[in-house]
């Protein structure tokens, strides 16, 4: 071999180790977890760490009820105004299977803000072998017309990580990044943001245990 192919050899595979530990980084950095506040064993983090305009959030909390119970709630669209903080309507815009639904949402904000909407896209899905359920709820364009004096979502991505940890107890984990658009300062939506999962989570506690959903049993869910 010669000296040369050696030196291009060596200097590819310095090259790798830098782009490999880099990337590290930026996992790390993306992944950096701020706690935010506590209320009742529900914990809000930031991601300060993000680019983006308005901090990821992650919520952590653990409930007394079954993956089915959890599962059933979020899938029981009409009933969101009852938990979801600040929704003042939903309506459900396709059913696709039992496990996967579009929907429509508008959301109140505070002034000097004007309302929001979106529409999202729902799928439930579950590790058989762990039995942990993951929905994905991101909005998606173009289902519903845009209406005037309320700013369109295009941008959000909301994840529920459900894991049973024993006999009717789940935790949860919850993230969401979303750019809210309009010119609502940053801070105000960070504030809205923060405070919202957390008294979304305080009435979703009290929701989940509802007869309607109390012994319910969901045929794609493994509890």
């Amino acid at each position: 071999m010669s000296l040369l192919i050696w030196k291009i050899i060596m200097n590819y595979k310095i090259f790798l180790i830098i782009l490999s530990f880099a990337g590290s980084k930026l996992l790390h950095a993306q992944e950096h977890w701020v706690f935010k506040t506590e209320s009742e064993g529900i914990k809000v983090y930031n991601n300060i760490l993000s680019a983006a305009k308005v901090k990821p959030i992650k919520v952590e909390c653990t409930f007394n009820a079954t993956a089915s119970q959890l599962v059933a709630v979020l899938l029981d669209i009409k009933h969101y105004t009852d938990w979801v903080y600040k929704t003042k309507l939903t309506t459900l815009i396709k059913q696709v299977s039992p496990a996967e639904l579009y929907y429509y949402a508008e959301i109140d904000m505070p002034w000097p803000a004007q309302n929001r909407d979106f529409a999202a896209h729902i799928t439930v899905s579950q590790n058989r072998d762990t039995k942990v359920v993951t929905v994905d709820a991101p909005s998606v364009v173009g289902l519903v017309p845009e209406k005037d004096n309320i700013f369109r979502i295009h941008e959000s991505k909301g994840k529920w990580v459900i894991t049973p940890v024993g006999n009717d107890r789940v935790n949860v984990t919850y993230f969401l990044q979303i750019d809210p658009g309009g010119a609502a300062p940053a801070w105000l939506i960070n504030i809205f943001i923060a405070e919202g999962p957390l008294q979304s989570f305080k009435k979703l506690k009290l929701q989940v245990q509802k007869s309607a959903y109390k012994s319910i049993s969901l045929p794609f869910i493994h509890n």
